[in-house]
């Protein structure tokens, strides 16, 4: 069954988890990932005011994701809570552009702390739209179709600044339009088992409360163990698509950035059926087992990488944008499965907020990491990249020891 008590999910209602990782994408690539850093060189602002946004949005959600997700597990309800992160989300995001410029950048942040928040709550949504059979078919769904928004957001901006030259501003909210389509029915479709409902946490304990959430992580088999995992393999993978990735071949590959959009289209695109194929892997051999396979196929992308980077030999690019990407998908695909195998539903919420929480605090550290590398040390690149993969390997040594935790969840979803 997809939650405790309920009946087998609607075909709509997964339908409409599935949608909302489309809409989740659109706004990371479109808005985040190409459009506000193209309008902030266009204004003249300094790099420094995107990664201060990104970083003190990141703690925020630290903090605050643990919280809400807690509360949705003592409400028992989920969706209202992603209705209201989205709403805010695209109301802020409608608004980019048309506000001063420090209100522009105010009104990332809040747009970047909910859908962050927000997305806490989708993920836990997942056994509400899907068995344990099919699980890990529904996430490859999610992740796949999720990387289609990245051309459908590629493409409203194309047209408004391109093709109609309607600037930035008019981009923003055409963006947000978009969002909202492929995200409203998730609020109108994803029926919730109903259960009484918990004294919630107040917002006063949110600090109390992430202390407490760790403390309750550290008595469920395999959680911390599979957290710090997740840190470690994040770290690398959340530098690589912030920009670094782009950088390297531009930098250390020699590619035109042209040749880097192209390349980066490749991995995109390797990444809808790596998805796919990982949520088939995922119900026939475990999420686990995918998991740490498919970090096993980053540390030989990322070798490659140093390999390309170090002979000037730029042709293995195409190598491993798309091998690269083909994991991105398996690595989405597969771990929040994990994360949902061996969480206990009535704390699944407040389990994702953690989850949330170590991906976040990677997003901050893994580019001080290859700042570190590279300006402090003033070592190649290629070094950079090296660190991300011992990284990624450190990550697939760590969940080694999960296995005896995922065992009955795995057999439960093959």
């Amino acid at each position: 069954m997809g939650a405790p008590g309920a009946s087998s999910p609607s075909r709509l209602a997964t339908c409409s988890w599935i949608g909302y990782d489309l809409a989740n994408t659109i706004f990371a690539l479109g808005v985040i990932g190409l459009y506000f850093p193209s309008w902030l060189t266009s204004r003249g602002l300094p790099d420094s005011s995107l990664s201060l946004v990104e970083a003190t949005a990141g703690v925020v959600v630290v903090f605050l994701a643990p919280w809400v997700g807690a509360r949705t597990d003592a409400s028992g309800r989920r969706v209202p809570a992603l209705t209201a992160t989205t709403g805010i989300a695209v109301a802020a995001t409608a608004a980019l552009g048309w506000v001063p410029e420090w209100l522009s950048l105010v009104l990332l942040g809040v747009a970047l702390v909910a859908f962050n928040t927000g997305s806490v709550v989708y993920d836990a949504l997942l056994p509400v739209v899907s068995t344990p059979a099919t699980r890990g078919r529904v996430s490859g769904l999610g992740v796949g179709v999720g990387y289609v928004g990245s051309f459908i957001g590629l493409g409203i901006g194309t047209v408004a600044i391109e093709v109609l030259d309607l600037g930035y501003p008019p981009t923003f909210t055409l963006l947000a339009a978009g969002v909202l389509v492929f995200a409203w029915p998730a609020f109108v479709f994803i029926a919730e088992p109903s259960r009484p409902p918990r004294p919630a946490p107040r917002l006063g304990e949110v600090f109390v409360r992430l202390l407490r959430s760790w403390r309750r992580a550290a008595t469920f088999p395999g959680m911390v163990r599979f957290l710090v995992g997740r840190f470690l393999y994040t770290d690398a993978i959340n530098t690589l698509i912030g920009g670094f990735l782009a950088i390297y071949a531009i930098q250390e590959l020699g590619l035109e950035p042209a040749q880097t959009t192209a390349l980066l289209a490749a991995a995109i695109a390797a990444a809808i059926p790596g998805s796919f194929v990982a949520g088939w892997a995922v119900s026939r051999f475990g999420a686990l087992r995918v998991l740490r396979a498919t970090l096993v196929v980053w540390v030989f992308a990322l070798a490659i990488g140093v390999v390309a980077g170090t002979d000037g030999v730029s042709a293995l690019a195409w190598v491993i944008g798309p091998l690269g990407g083909a994991a991105l998908g398996a690595t989405w695909t597969s771990d929040r499965v994990v994360m949902t195998d061996i969480s206990p539903p009535e704390h699944l919420g407040e389990m994702y907020g953690l989850y949330a929480t170590v991906g976040r605090f990677a997003t901050i550290l893994g580019p001080l990491v290859w700042a570190l590398v590279v300006d402090v040390l003033d070592l190649p690149r290629t070094a950079a990249l090296g660190t991300l993969g011992v990284f990624v390997l450190a990550g697939f040594v760590v969940l080694g020891g999960l296995r005896r935790a995922v065992t009955a969840a795995d057999r439960a979803s093959g």
